[in-house]
């Protein structure tokens, strides 16, 4: 077994977890449910924004687009995922837990970040086709989602391959992810102050709660990040506790960060819609 640990170098405490004592029955179950739950409420979703495109103005479909390429993303990265969990893992009758697989495949996150590569631009995108920007300018605010929101992943990327075997290093590039985190905070601010202006006041409501939401759901990202030293302090808890909590937080964030979020920006664009004249029940009623 000691053997078996020392040869798993850079990857995830997941499977340093595994490795040393293994996952209970509980454990395991819980976080291929988790994974399990997480692609299929994307599925879901995808359904939700394909049926209620029609109901916005159609200035306003494109942030419902971008819904529907996240939804198909996330969906897609997130199955793979959870066949990853269960791929990687064993059941061994001798000491009753799951354990890593005699195959070459280890447990690893890096499915989440390539799933973020995809999703974090068009989410950011997505505001900016529902809200009027009365002071920035909108190529300006566009280019600085990209950019932050790109190097944030790639960084937080990095930083994940180091968590168990060098702490200094997962903290730096931790850090750095966090300094492109906070710019991206400061421009969705910006962008949720400047479209409350002159917006009906139900569209305020919602992006008040956007902003809200917004806070909640992407700080839970860092949280799941170091998660292993949440529980462990200055070492990284080898802890299946810890490992079922990551893929609670997870999927917690994802599902609020783009359902949730994509539900209240369509609900936020049907109030524009209204103000501007388009009403879609009236118009089925018409027809």
């Amino acid at each position: 077994m000691d053997q078996l640990i020392s040869s798993l170098g850079n990857a995830t405490f997941e499977n340093y977890v595994a490795a040393d004592s293994g996952f209970t029955e509980m454990a395991y179950q819980m976080s291929a449910h988790v994974l399990t739950l997480g692609y299929a409420i994307m599925l879901a979703a995808l359904l939700y924004f394909v049926l209620t495109m029609k109901t916005v103005a159609p200035k306003y479909r494109i942030s419902s687009v971008l819904s529907v390429v996240v939804m198909v993303s996330a969906f897609l990265l997130l199955l793979v995922q959870q066949q990853n969990w269960t791929g990687a893992m064993v059941y061994d009758a001798d000491s009753a837990r799951y354990i890593l697989g005699d195959g070459n495949d280890l447990f690893n996150n890096g499915y989440r970040y390539l799933n973020w590569l995809i999703d974090v631009p068009m989410l950011l995108f997505q505001i900016l086709f529902v809200v009027t920007l009365t002071k920035s300018d909108f190529s300006s605010i566009r280019n600085g989602f990209w950019f932050s929101g790109t190097a944030m992943i790639v960084t937080g990327y990095i930083g994940q391959y180091y968590e168990v075997t060098s702490p200094t290093l997962f903290f730096v590039w931790g850090f750095i992810s966090t300094v492109f985190f906070f710019h991206i905070l400061y421009l969705m601010k910006k962008v949720i102050t400047e479209g409350k202006e002159g917006a009906p006041a139900q569209a305020q409501k919602y992006l008040g709660t956007i902003w809200t939401l917004f806070l909640f759901s992407w700080m839970l990202y860092p949280g799941a990040y170091l998660m292993p030293y949440l529980f462990g302090g200055l070492e990284p808890a080898l802890s299946e506790t810890a490992v079922v909590a990551r893929h609670i937080t997870y999927t917690v964030a994802d599902v609020s960060s783009k359902v949730i979020y994509g539900i209240l920006l369509t609900l936020t664009a049907q109030e524009m819609s209204k103000a501007e004249g388009y009403d879609y029940e009236k118009l089925n009623d018409a027809i």
